[in-house]
């Protein structure tokens, strides 16, 4: 299992009249924090565009459990939980608040597409290669 955190202090302009993160800025949470997940293994979105793959999001799903304010400091945590296999990947992420608690949770599915054509693709081997290791299983115990 893959998992990343990455932080971000909520902005004036990101609440909404009810001194809350307005929820659609959630989405924007979630790009930045997978990105940076993806910065983290030592791979960057741009190379893999580079390398003729996107991935377009076909599936958000939000839960809002308690609200956000302006000036708090945001963790929001990005799991992987499975090595993509084909041509689609799911992410779950968590954003908790300085006091750790959890406030939102989601899911985000996308699918690698070759640019262009927009056929479904796999995975560029150059991330699988930076991936496979969080999925190793332990045999040690057996």
């Amino acid at each position: 299992m893959f998992t990343s955190e990455y932080k971000i202090r909520v902005r004036y302009a990101e609440t909404d009249q009810m001194d809350v993160v307005y929820h659609g800025n959630y989405a924007q949470y979630f790009e930045a924090a997978r990105a940076e997940g993806i910065r983290d293994l030592g791979f960057t979105y741009k190379q893999m565009e580079a390398l003729g793959v996107m991935m377009p999001i076909i599936e958000l799903q939000c839960k809002f459990i308690r609200p956000a304010h302006y000036d708090d400091l945001l963790t929001i945590k990005t799991i992987l939980k499975e090595l993509p296999d084909g041509h689609r990947i799911e992410f779950l992420q968590e954003v908790y608040n300085e006091e750790g608690k959890l406030l939102t949770t989601g899911k985000v599915v996308l699918y690698f597409v070759k640019i262009g054509s927009l056929e479904k693709t796999v995975m560029p081997a150059s991330l699988r290669q930076k991936l496979e290791p969080f999925f190793v299983a332990d045999h040690s115990t057996k």
